[in-house]
């Protein structure tokens, strides 16, 4: 799970404390103080995660792309300058963009803003940006929620009552909410000095950069490894009383099975020494083999371990969590009923491997399990247009296929209330008609007006000619031959 530090650089940053027995200090220096710490934890525990540093003030830097050297990042917050005022919307929205660049929308993010809590003044101010937020146009929408998974940690160099003060507390902790509640706000306890950024940045690590230690067992054979990111507690809402289920630091193993492609969800980094090391040994051959092991969570949860690639050099041994219960996986059945080919009473997959128990059939059919119209992705939608396309250069020839093809789509596009596909695929088939060649059928410029206009009354929504049972048939014209619509 990446991290994007967002480190305030503006002249409020800039305001002394007085720290006894040394020389005078500034609010930035206190953040670099805590800021330090934190990375040097994650250099110690947090070896394979990537981390990236920007600095804002009215504008903001990306200072350091993500990466996973310390001293660089390090390097850079020594080196910090100063700027102007506090404009806190567009920093969030340059997070959103350095984030999708390198990971997308999938990808699970933390955000660490550090702040001393002046948010700054009239327009383009935290205070301004949030007042508004509801009178945006979508082009200008405020950056939060974020458009990938994140916890956003607000690191204030100031303690609560300052804070309370203003209305500096209310503007964060509205922050957090357009987040989705995500994250959490830290303020020093007691006068501003070291000691106390220090506790404050170590409740951060306690709470978001705690490693999890846990133990693998198979069999025989253990072997302690450390989960990155830590597994956060699952909480299944069809349950009355919901009670978050968490990871136990022991797992098993409980078999292995063929993959051809996996995503990452987590990593783990084994703790390898000198002396024979099981993970090692599983990571190795789950490598070699593009095998997957089924883990034991916790009681009725599982996961999966494989072997995914870094780079051509290197590759992490990585677990996928599924969903809590006895049947995560329906084709795959009940867990706690796999176990090995040699214990059932005659080959599960034949003599010859010709056969395979799986997927299993479930007992009931599902009312969705219909041959019916879904449009997941844009290419199976345009896979849809182009085939009534093809018929309708077939004309009339294809005129069944044509209007089959045809009523399929618009049932589909009537169920969704997607009306405005009805229109341009009628539009689609105008401009069809104007391109026919002069030795086409002429039923073919008919049949094709013909369902044009079909479907522009049934984008009109009106019940007349938009009802889903209706089918568009084929225009009845005096020609013959060539396959055309019957009479009827």
């Amino acid at each position: 799970m990446p991290t994007v530090v967002l480190l305030d650089s503006s002249l409020s940053m800039t305001r002394p404390v007085s720290v006894e027995g040394s020389e005078e200090f500034q609010r930035k220096n206190l953040a670099v103080h805590g800021m330090t710490m934190l990375f040097e934890h994650m250099a110690t525990n947090y070896r394979l995660e990537f981390t990236s540093l920007v600095a804002f003030s009215s504008l903001w830097e990306l200072l350091v792309p993500f990466s996973r050297d310390y001293n660089t990042l390090q390097e850079a917050l020594n080196n910090l300058e100063d700027y102007d005022k506090t404009c806190l919307e567009a920093a969030l929205q340059g997070v959103s963009n350095v984030v999708q660049q390198e990971w997308g929308t999938s990808c699970p993010c933390q955000v660490v803003l550090v702040t001393d809590g002046a948010l700054g003044i009239g327009r383009g101010s935290l205070r301004h940006s949030l007042q508004t937020v509801k009178q945006r146009v979508d082009d200008k929408k405020f950056p939060l929620p974020f458009p990938f998974p994140s916890k956003l940690y607000v690191m204030c160099i100031a303690n609560a009552e300052e804070l309370q003060a203003t209305d500096s507390m209310d503007n964060l902790e509205q922050l957090i909410n357009l987040n989705g509640g995500e994250g959490q706000i830290y303020t020093m306890e007691g006068p501003l000095c070291l000691k106390s950024v220090q506790s404050m940045f170590g409740k951060l690590i306690d709470q978001a950069y705690s490693p999890f230690h846990a133990v693998l067992r198979c069999g025989n054979l253990t072997s302690d490894v450390q989960v990155f990111p830590r597994p956060e507690p699952v909480t299944i809402d069809e349950e009355v009383d919901p009670i978050p289920k968490t990871v136990q630091t022991e797992g098993d193993e409980i078999g292995t099975g063929a993959t051809d492609d996996t995503e990452e969800e987590t990593s783990t980094n084994q703790m390898a020494g000198k002396s024979p090391n099981f993970c090692v040994l599983l990571h190795g051959s789950l490598k070699v083999e593009g095998m997957v092991a089924l883990v034991q969570l916790g009681p009725d949860w599982f996961g999966m371990l494989y072997s995914q690639a870094d780079s051509k050099k290197k590759s992490n041994l990585m677990m996928s969590l599924f969903d809590p219960g006895s049947e995560p996986l329906p084709w795959l059945g009940r867990m706690s009923q796999l176990g090995p080919a040699s214990d059932a009473a005659e080959n599960p997959y034949g003599e010859d491997d010709s056969k395979s128990p799986f997927p299993i059939q479930p007992k009931h059919k599902r009312s969705y399990a219909q041959n019916v119209t879904v449009w997941i992705k844009a290419s199976g939608l345009q896979t849809d247009v182009q085939k009534i396309l093809r018929n309708a250069k077939k004309l009339p020839e294809k005129t069944q296929t044509f209007y089959k093809e045809l009523n399929r789509l618009r049932k589909a596009a009537l169920a969704f209330g997607f009306w405005e596909l009805l229109k341009s695929v009628a539009e689609l088939l105008e401009r069809e008609c104007t391109l026919l060649p002069d030795s086409a059928h002429p039923d073919a410029a008919f049949q094709l007006s013909h369902a044009a206009q079909q479907l522009k009354l049934a984008s009109s929504g009106d019940s007349k000619y938009a009802a889903f049972e209706q089918n568009i048939t084929p225009m009845l014209t005096d020609f013959s031959g060539g396959g055309g619509a019957d009479r009827i």
